[in-house]
């Protein structure tokens, strides 16, 4: 069986507080633990008003502690915001608290725009120093080496698992090259998804962190008793990306009956080709599809997003998910 995971962003619907938002997830995380689910990862993005996961190391403690078994995450933190010794003192300390639960996802790109990039990040200069500052992360969970000036309390020792993510080639080269896991935003940009993949297998260098390429497809599903509720509960996410696209982001829409009357065809097109890595519909399309994706990309790992605003429908999806991946065989 092919391991399963869990995005969240702790999705802040319409008409609700960020204090549901952060329940919400509490009860899904639950959830998924019942269902099976591998990992549950939280996203940190910033200044966005439907998305309560800003301090994802915080939350990522608030749900290892309500959970007993699954392994709690980030999808992930955008370490340009960051200094590295920060986040290793930070999942150092979960890892400790939560010993062979924790893993670190990092991210290269701000999670937001670029006025509050430099809110969060006052000195932050021009350059990418992305890979020095993931090798020198990497190091601060490591055991302590003689003469090492600089070590992270908590967290050296700890050995988190690093994941790098990405939706361009940069980071799967870049978690080929250091032999690091990788997980590719296929649920929200897929379009260099097919050879982003390709990349990572044919150049990964065995490390002393994995010894061969461990690759994780993400992918919106959105499940409902039958086609008719999966396309309708999508349509939130829809709206969602038609809102912050135009620059106006909110919280998250309730669906709409037919949402060719509420979004332009043009910017429909463009909203539905970057969700288009999805299963939509009743338990057994969602399991078709959910096949035919991973026949076609052959992951090591499916991560499954879905932003859907009523929260009971939201968990049943997660159910279907899970009976539906529970099923499949890995591919040969």
């Amino acid at each position: 069986m092919i391991p399963y995971s869990v995005l969240d962003l702790s999705p802040v619907p319409e008409g609700e507080s960020i204090a549901t938002a952060l329940s919400n997830t509490v009860a899904l995380a639950l959830a998924a633990e019942s269902y099976g689910y591998h990992r549950f990862w939280l996203a940190e993005h910033h200044n966005m008003p439907g998305i309560a996961s800003a301090a994802t190391s915080v939350l990522i403690g608030h749900v290892a502690g309500a959970t007993s078994r699954i392994r709690v995450g980030s999808g992930g933190v955008m370490l340009p915001n960051h200094a590295p010794l920060v986040i290793a003192e930070q999942f150092g300390t979960l890892a400790t608290l939560f010993p062979d639960r924790i893993d670190l996802g990092l991210g290269r790109a701000p999670g937001t725009d670029g006025v509050t990039a430099q809110a969060l990040r006052r000195t932050l200069q021009g350059g990418d120093h992305f890979p020095q500052d993931v090798m020198e992360l990497v190091e601060y969970f490591q055991d302590p080496k003689p003469g090492q000036k600089v070590r992270a309390y908590p967290g050296s020792g700890t050995h988190v698992p690093v994941w790098i993510l990405g939706s361009s080639l940069y980071g799967a080269q870049l978690a080929a090259y250091l032999g690091l896991p990788y997980a590719f935003a296929s649920h929200f940009a897929p379009a260099a998804l097919e050879e982003a993949a390709d990349v990572y297998r044919r150049t990964f260098q065995p490390s002393y962190y994995l010894e061969k390429p461990h690759f994780m497809l993400a992918v919106n599903v959105f499940a409902g008793a039958d086609e008719a509720e999966g396309k309708f509960l999508r349509t939130s996410m829809q709206l969602a990306f038609a809102n912050l696209r135009s620059g106006k982001p909110g919280k998250l829409p309730r669906p709409v009956d037919r949402i060719e009357d509420h979004v332009d065809p043009g910017m429909l097109r463009n909203v539905n080709h970057a969700l288009s890595v999805a299963a939509v519909g009743g338990p057994d399309q969602v399991a078709e599809q959910l096949a035919a994706l991973i026949a076609r990309h052959r992951p090591d790992e499916v991560m499954v997003n879905g932003q859907i605003h009523d929260q009971t429908a939201r968990i049943r999806s997660f159910q279907i998910a899970a009976d539906a991946l529970r099923g499949l065989d890995y591919p040969a």
